[in-house]
């Protein structure tokens, strides 16, 4: 797990204060982590961020928007106790467990910012740092006789005068997935929204914690114990600046989707493709014919990404499952074949017969699950590509009661070498994708990807 170190960056600090959810909820509430929630002990922070236009006063914002934030916060972390809690690290013996006792809280920070809000909401090319200033970092493992103690949510609001305000999220993996974590976001706009009033949530979204529904046949979860706790140091590792990096946003609409598909099925005629699929085929091609560095072509590429097992699992899981509850999927080939005239169709088939032998496998969705862990060490520092989030995620309908979201970032890829997708604010059926690379390499990626969809 990262933590920034001297972020030049940051806001001017108004308030730091932890939200507690009632007294009068569960005393204790503890949780196993599964070998799904296993996997992501060690890796870095989560972290988003959305931005909201709303044009108010210093004032306001102190006396009406903040206190009806706290306010809908605890009433939805009542809901979401584990988010309160902390992931207990035992030292000598035992797995590691999420726990929530009575007092635990999440840290909420109120800051300010005098940035320039219309350029961080925008697509260009911006630097990386600048975004630091509205991230909100975990407070520090705290050391027990027996375990470390790890927080697991902090939160972040960050006000720009007279133009907006971001709210900042960033979550320890293991806690729980994308699904996990948007669904608290969205409960706590729905919350916000209607003043305050917990009993608005939908019930069928509320968490579901049975961790025995979870079958593990294989015994999963003591062999990914047993692979994970020699791998490294539970101790953070630091992140410092500057990161040397701009961020861009690109937009795929429906009218390049189509073209993109049709493109592959009058070749490819069999193949299941989507917009997921279309969209990472082009935006791995294009970085890989964007290098300019010498690569032999027989070097492997690897695209990795995260399926949803919720539904797949025998017994399914509900959606509303709590915790991580995902799967590996690899997809490989060449630079070469990349790079070269059939760039895009390889690609597209390569990510196509990964999804087919992974997440429709007839042995089903766990099928060769002991090895990812093994699987996805190999890939360490070789060329490897991935996505963060996915289209089902749509943030941009997180509604606080100031409207939809202006603009969502993830910090996080800032850390690896992911794109963010998720669906786009402005284009029906349209997606959005971010990346955070050195100016030069994001520069080369643009061009390459923008004359292909002048080409289409």
């Amino acid at each position: 797990m990262a933590q920034i170190n001297e972020n030049p960056m940051a806001a001017a600090l108004i308030e730091r204060c932890q939200i507690q959810p009632s007294p009068d909820t569960v005393a204790e509430l503890t949780l196993p982590l599964l070998h799904f929630d296993i996997t992501w002990l060690y890796f870095h922070p989560v972290q988003r961020l959305l931005f909201f236009d709303l044009p108010c006063s210093r004032t306001h914002f102190l006396d009406s928007i903040v206190p009806q934030l706290k306010e809908s916060l605890l009433r939805t972390l009542n809901h979401f106790l584990p988010l309160a809690g902390n992931i207990v690290h035992p030292i000598n013996a035992g797995r590691p467990f999420s726990r929530f006792v009575v007092g635990d809280s999440v840290a909420l920070t109120i800051a300010e910012c005098s940035k320039n809000y219309k350029h961080l909401t925008r697509n260009h090319a911006r630097s990386a740092d600048e975004f630091y200033a509205c991230v909100p970092q975990l407070p520090p493992a705290r050391h027990a006789p027996d375990a470390v103690v790890l927080p697991v949510l902090a939160l972040q609001v960050t006000l720009f005068p007279e133009h907006g305000l971001c709210l900042g999220f960033t979550n320890h993996h293991a806690i729980g997935d994308a699904s996990t974590i948007v669904r608290f976001i969205k409960a706590w706009a729905s919350v916000n929204r209607f003043g305050g009033d917990s009993k608005l949530i939908d019930e069928k979204s509320l968490p579901f914690y049975d961790r025995p529904a979870v079958a593990d046949p294989s015994g999963l979860d003591s062999v990914y114990w047993d692979l994970v706790k020699r791998s490294r140091s539970v101790e953070p590792r630091q992140f410092t600046f500057p990161l040397n990096k701009v961020r861009a946003t690109f937009v795929i609409t429906r009218d390049d989707v189509e073209k993109l598909k049709a493109f592959v099925l009058t070749r490819r005629p069999e193949m299941h493709i989507t917009a997921f699929t279309m969209t990472c085929a082009l935006v791995w091609v294009c970085l890989v014919k964007a290098e300019t560095g010498a690569v032999a072509p027989d070097e492997p590429e690897y695209f990795g990404f995260a399926a949803d097992c919720r539904g797949r699992l025998d017994p399914p899981l509900p959606a509303t499952y709590f915790g991580n509850c995902l799967a590996f999927v690899k997809a490989q080939s060449t630079h070469g074949l990349l790079k070269g005239r059939e760039g895009f169709l390889i690609a597209a088939e390569s990510l196509g017969l990964a999804i087919q032998k992974s997440v429709y496998s007839e042995k089903g969705i766990l099928d060769g699950a002991e090895n990812w862990p093994v699987d996805f060490r190999k890939m360490l520092g070789k060329r490897l590509f991935g996505v963060a989030g996915s289209p089902r995620f749509d943030l941009y309908d997180a509604d606080y009661g100031w409207g939809r979201p202006r603009k969502f970032e993830s910090a996080s890829i800032d850390r690896d070498t992911s794109m963010s997708l998720c669906k786009s604010r402005d284009y029906e059926d349209g997606l959005e994708f971010a990346l955070s690379r050195p100016k030069k390499k994001l520069d080369a990626f643009a061009a390459v990807f923008t004359q292909t969809l002048r080409n289409l």
